[in-house]
Formats: structure tokens, sequence, C-alpha cells
């Protein structure tokens, strides 16, 4: 006897929306209890000078600065912080010069400032031409 004779069997259906809407829950959780990291130190590659070497210019104006913030101006030294004695010595390297060229050779340990300083005190004693020296890296 066939007792099953009228009946189809229906075939199992797995139902997608509720798995779909926990993993949303899911996901709006997770964005919402991840804390995000900031880094307060950068690294930073400094770019290094590959290029020939230049013929040496007739007027030219050396300044060195050193690690602890002392300068010499054309053979001249003076105390670190002294900006208006650097003013003054620009201005003595300058006289006589057309068109100096300031060289500014930092020390890689040299804090910004200071470097910042000869800027502004070649830009009071009027000159307006500045390059940095940069020493070559390859073997």
């Amino acid at each position: 006897m066939n007792f099953r004779r009228g009946r189809h069997r229906e075939e199992p259906e797995i139902n997608f929306i509720p798995m779909i809407d926990l993993l949303l829950v899911i996901l709006i959780f997770l964005m919402v209890t991840t804390t995000y990291s900031k880094f307060a130190e950068l690294k930073i590659n400094l770019p290094s000078a590959q290029a020939e070497t230049s013929q040496p210019a007739a007027s030219e104006i050396t300044v060195a600065v050193a690690a602890s913030g002392e300068m010499e101006v054309a053979g001249h030294k003076l105390a670190a912080g002294d900006k208006s004695a650097l003013q003054a010595q620009l201005r003595d390297a300058a006289a006589g010069k057309k068109d100096p060229v300031v060289i500014i050779n930092a020390d890689a340990k040299a804090t910004h400032q200071s470097v910042v300083s000869v800027m502004e005190a070649a830009r009071a004693a009027g000159l307006t031409q500045l390059t940095f020296a940069t020493q070559n890296t390859s073997p």
C-alpha cells in the first residue's frame, strides 16, 4: 500500500536573510567598538643629493651650523642664538660681492630653529640666494 501517493516531497531551503542580518549586526558592532590608534611619531627619510659637484662660484658665503647651535660665518665663530651678530657677520661677508650665495652647512643633529635663524638673518642682511650643502651618499 502506498500511503504517500498524492504528496510531493518538498525540497529543504536555506533562508539566507536572517544570516545576512546577523552578519550586518556583527559588522556594525565591530566598527563601533574598534579603536583606531594614532602614531605620534613620523618616520621620515630625508632625500640625499646625487648630483655632480658644481663648480664653485666666486661669491660664496659659507655658514656652518653645529649640532649645539653654534655658527661659523666665513671662518668667524658665533655663539648659539646670537641673531644680531649673525646678521652683521653676513653683511660684512657680503660686502663687495655681487649676488653672493649663502651656503648653509648644517649638522644632521642641528635644530631646525638654528637653520631657520640663519635663513632669517640672510634675508635681513639682503641676501636672497640660499642653498644647502649635502653630502654624496654613494661610495
